[in-house]
């Protein structure tokens, strides 16, 4: 698997100062946990699943998840297990390339027994999802996961999902991550990444985003994110990749404030048509989103729609500013600040070391993009066809 595959190799070349790499469900933690990118949730019940997973995987996504949790009535679960078994054996005899593939669960009993009834065709699968993680109920969900991993000898990993009311209250908040952080901890080598259901969190305030905020402009879900990031998101090899909340808006509805896209880097592009598609799809704030998310240290995003991939993607990529200031900082020994390549900031070689040592990860996943290509570009060339 690799970003931008699906984009023509001439293009790909007037993209990329460095190429993404490469990588498969073998790699390193760290890599994958990256790689994530923009991870697309589906029902499991849906007709056709095994089709909508390879035209995804076609169309540049690199990460999904079939869920049998919320995005199926309680009733459908059967029928939800018995569609995702068969599609699955289905893929797996048509011995298609498929993305990370992770299932979002009920109860901790449904992993084994999921991989059990997969049989060979569990090999398709990279782990999976625990919902409204706690460290209460969390336990037996990873015990699960290492267990049918070494069963069935298969790199299963775990997703654990931050969403639960302990997890947003404020009286509850701490000592519930902390306790989480030290279950983690015990099976660290099992554990991907962290995700933030942001649906989940807003519901404890009976709250619901609209399409021209971010989740940033929720205060107390903010909130939230922000402790998650202070306890599992730490550089200092104790914190995981943290994903940023769902993006749950595909259709323009009545507009309430501006677009969130500036003019003119489109213009300069001429690409006004690629503008205003973006804004009618609400699609302007899902990119500012995204460039929140990563200010606020959160990388990848849960998405509903293959619609939203190209634009995760698209701003995944390391921009050849961030590139050159992160080698010039990790090229230096023994500290000291430096003007950056571009002359117009102070690059400090301590205090943005691990910044840059995370950046370069990313850049191995995504990318560098060539000096003067801007995202509009990369937008351009990820949501091709």
């Amino acid at each position: 698997m690799r970003h931008f595959e699906h984009v023509d190799t001439a293009r790909r070349k007037a993209l990329f100062h460095r190429h993404p790499r490469g990588f498969d469900r073998h790699d390193e933690p760290d890599v994958l946990a990256v790689a994530l990118g923009a991870t697309l949730y589906c029902p499991a019940t849906r007709p056709g699943l095994a089709d909508t997973i390879g035209k995804a995987a076609r169309h540049g996504v690199m990460s999904m998840v079939v869920c049998l949790e919320d995005a199926i009535a309680d009733g459908d679960v059967a029928a939800g297990e018995a569609n995702l078994i068969a599609q699955l054996r289905t893929l797996h005899g048509r011995g298609e390339a498929v993305p990370l593939l992770f299932v979002r669960v009920r109860t901790a009993e449904q992993i084994g027994d999921l991989v059990t009834r997969l049989g060979a065709a569990a090999e398709l699968l990279s782990g999976f999802v625990v919902p409204k993680f706690t460290a209460m109920s969390g336990g037996a969900y990873l015990d699960a996961v290492e267990e049918a991993a070494a069963r069935a000898g298969l790199p299963l990993a775990a997703m654990p999902v931050i969403e639960s009311r302990e997890a947003v209250y404020a009286e509850t908040r701490t000592e519930m991550l902390h306790d989480v952080a030290r279950l983690l901890a015990k099976h660290r080598p099992r554990v991907l990444a962290v995700r933030l259901g942001a649906t989940d969190m807003s519901a404890a305030y009976g709250l619901r985003r609209p399409p021209d905020l971010t989740i940033y402009d929720i205060r107390p879900v903010a909130a939230a994110i922000s402790d998650v990031v202070n306890i599992l998101g730490r550089a200092d090899g104790s914190g995981y990749v943290v994903t940023g909340p769902v993006w749950e808006y595909f259709s323009a509805g009545e507009r309430m404030f501006k677009p969130q896209l500036r003019q003119s880097p489109f213009d300069a592009q001429r690409a006004a048509p690629l503008r205003q598609r973006l804004i009618t799809s609400d699609l302007d704030g899902l990119i500012r989103e995204v460039h929140l998310d990563k200010a606020n240290g959160l990388l990848g995003k849960t998405v509903i729609h293959p619609s939203h991939v190209a634009a995760v993607h698209a701003l995944s990529v390391v921009t050849h500013e961030e590139y050159c200031d992160a080698a010039d900082i990790l090229g230096v020994t023994g500290g000291g600040a430096m003007a950056s390549a571009y002359a117009n900031k102070m690059n400090e070689a301590k205090p943005h070391r691990a910044w840059a040592e995370r950046l370069m990860l990313r850049a191995r996943v995504f990318g560098v993009a060539a000096e003067g290509v801007t995202f509009v570009e990369l937008l351009e060339a990820a949501g091709s066809r």
